[in-house]
């Protein structure tokens, strides 16, 4: 979890956890939706996965981003 504040934050540090879970031998990414992505082969295939996904989510029309 991560425990620290983040630039342009005050008040006290609201709970965190990693987007990346383990399942057995799979790995997958959750966004703040709650929309889980996977399964990759390794953590580092869910990292390019979600880097994947955010590129798409930045190119959608304002009103068809996911909130």
């Amino acid at each position: 979890m991560d425990t620290q504040c983040r630039s342009g934050e005050e008040g006290p540090v609201p709970f965190r956890s990693s987007r990346f879970f383990c399942v057995g031998s799979k790995w997958y990414f959750t966004t703040r939706e709650g929309f889980d992505s996977g399964p990759f082969s390794s953590r580092e295939r869910a990292e390019i996965g979600l880097k994947r996904f955010l590129h798409v989510v930045r190119m959608l029309p304002e009103e068809q981003k996911l909130h």
